[in-house]
């Protein structure tokens, strides 16, 4: 592992943290794969995956991959291997997502890390100005969360060690609404960034198409593109609906 560029970064740069799973048929978005399919579910999670990935290109500092098994290490290990000299991969512990999150986050903090932005694989409408606005609200912030539309959120960064997430109802509606309850109880300060969405269900697979297109970025236009793609396979001979959508 390449922990001593992590300290030796310090704690004055923001660190991205991506938590995620590695793309395969039956292994994440299964409530996509119900409505559209294991290899459709498949064909999205890897296209978001690849979005994360291109944000974490860009990332000014610290980089952190965190799959969730400790199996896919080299899988992990080789998503950017232009940029080994700065990231890490830190696979996660046992448990549920809340303490998962924990012992990922104590660990990190273990190596002189202290600013966290924490994202997952499924939230391709961030842009670069939503990172810098979650950055520059750090230091003024203990934690800073985007809330997802669903209730959820699609990016939670924090200064000091998050409080116990094992409770939390990771997953549902109420996320949002409890993880904040939960930092503000333990004495966080918390700043809450504008709404965005991230991508769990058909309709959000169709908000894509709207959100992105407009966005040039490469990865970006590979999933609008998908996007359309099965919006129109799953349509095909609706054309009053396939009009109310323009790619």
């Amino acid at each position: 592992m390449r922990t001593a560029n992590r300290q030796e970064a310090g704690g004055a740069q923001a660190a991205l943290v991506l938590v995620c799973k590695r793309p395969a048929s039956g292994i994440g978005k299964q409530r996509l794969a119900a409505r559209l399919g294991q290899e459709t579910a498949s064909r999205i999670a890897e296209a978001l995956l690849a979005c994360a990935l291109e944000d974490a290109r860009h990332w000014p500092g610290p980089v952190i991959i965190a799959p969730s098994r400790s199996a896919d290490y080299a899988w992990a290990d080789a998503l950017l291997p232009e940029m080994r000299s700065k990231v890490d991969v830190k696979p996660q512990s046992a448990g549920n997502l809340g303490q998962r999150l924990n012992a990922l986050d104590h660990e990190l903090r273990g190596t002189g890390l202290e600013q966290l932005v924490y994202i997952g694989s499924d939230a391709p409408a961030l842009t670069a100005a939503d990172y810098a606005t979650a950055i520059r609200a750090l230091p003024n912030y203990d934690v800073v969360l985007k809330p997802a539309v669903d209730g959820g959120v699609v990016l939670m960064a924090s200064r000091r060690h998050w409080p116990a997430l094992d409770g939390l109802a990771w997953s549902t509606a109420h996320l949002g609404t409890d993880l904040a309850r939960c930092c503000r109880a333990a004495g966080h300060s918390m700043a809450e960034l504008a709404h965005s969405f991230d991508v769990d269900e058909e309709d959000d697979v169709v908000r894509l198409i709207t959100a992105l297109k407009a966005d040039r970025r490469p990865a970006r236009r590979a999933l609008h593109l998908l996007a359309c793609e099965l919006f129109r396979s799953r349509n095909t001979g609706d054309s009053g609906e396939e009009s109310r959508v323009e790619s």
